[in-house]
């Protein structure tokens, strides 16, 4: 890392925030991996060492639902002990001055919740995975249950509907949430400075809200170690780590 580098890139970012009125991150996987928990795409992550299971998979298969649960309780102890960055923090401090209406995150760690944010101003385009819901009603399960559940017979099914119950997360093959998604939509649209931070902007149709915050007139920074396909549309184009970058704006 080139230290003149990046602080001509924080001093830029810095004028940026100093400008806009509404601002609006959006995180990746890459605002996470300083907190200990590791991406999915980069090499060593989660999706190289394990083939994700599909939604309908997980639907049709016990088999497959007892080894989704089995991988999650696996990572218990890495999401129960990270703590937010100083991404994070960075955030939640533009947040409480008014800067930030609400975040975007295609994470599913809650970190951003535990930096700062109300719950309602997180909007989660692939879902939480601390606790669970059954996949028919809707009933919101802790993860306390379903692992005392599991032990005794593995995946369980919900007490309600017998439907599964699965982590609150969104599966390969499996719906955005409509309402999660309206959100980020009205959120892009209306922004003046839109931050995408440690995405790969590879996966739709997450990948498009960076685009439309730009073509609604916003001003695009893309911040990540490797190149996306929207850097060359981007005003300011960072690749420095993401906690180095920002943490001169975590409030002191």
């Amino acid at each position: 890392m080139n230290a003149k580098d990046l602080r001509s890139d924080v001093q830029r970012l810095g004028e940026m925030i100093a400008r806009a009125n509404r601002i609006v991150p959006f995180t990746g996987a890459g605002i996470s991996t300083e907190c200990g928990i590791p991406d999915f795409r980069s090499p060593g992550g989660l999706w190289t060492r394990n083939r994700p299971i599909a939604y309908e998979e997980f639907i049709a298969s016990r088999t497959a639902r007892d080894e989704a649960w089995r991988r999650r309780f696996a990572m218990e102890a890495t999401f129960a002990a990270a703590t937010p960055g100083r991404g994070h923090r960075a955030l939640a401090s533009l947040y409480r001055v008014g800067k930030v209406p609400a975040a975007i995150t295609q994470n599913i760690d809650n970190l951003h919740q535990k930096s700062g944010f109300a719950p309602h101003h997180v909007v989660e385009l692939h879902g939480n995975t601390t606790y669970a819901r059954c996949i028919g009603c809707g009933r919101f399960y802790d993860l306390a249950w379903v692992k005392r559940r599991f032990d005794e017979s593995g995946a369980p099914d919900c007490i309600d509907c017998e439907e599964p119950v699965k982590t609150a997360t969104i599966s390969f093959g499996q719906a955005m949430p409509e309402d999660a998604m309206e959100r980020a939509t009205a959120l892009a649209q209306g922004c003046d400075l839109f931050i995408a931070i440690g995405s790969s902007l590879v996966v739709w149709p997450a990948a498009g809200f960076p685009m439309m915050a730009k073509d609604c007139g916003a001003r695009l920074v893309i911040i990540n170690r490797e190149p996306t396909p929207q850097d060359d549309i981007a005003d300011l184009v960072i690749r420095q780590d993401i906690g180095d970058t920002l943490a001169p704006f975590v409030e002191s």
